[in-house]
């Protein structure tokens, strides 16, 4: 099969669940999220023993496992709603 007929199916579903939109709100909700954690958790209490880098570390794997996870959530939303069009 054609390279070209492959990746027209594919470019067809991405479009049609809204994956790029998506992605840019998971990826907001990520850093958002990951953002208060940091906030509340390190900079509030100001007595952490760890070095500031560590947190920081730790900051942005919760924020692409969340970004991830909404992401993840917001498509699959998308194909649910658009098979109760069919």
């Amino acid at each position: 099969m054609p390279e070209h007929e492959d990746s027209g199916g594919r470019a067809a579903l991405v479009e049609a669940l809204c994956v790029r939109r998506n992605a840019k709100r998971g990826l907001a909700t990520g850093v958002l999220v990951a953002g208060v954690v940091f906030v509340v958790f390190v900079v509030l209490p100001s007595g952490t023993v760890r070095p500031t880098a560590y947190y920081g570390a730790l900051a942005f794997v919760l924020a692409m496992a969340v970004a991830g996870l909404a992401t993840a959530v917001l498509v699959a939303v998308r194909a649910y709603r658009l098979t109760q069009d069919l």
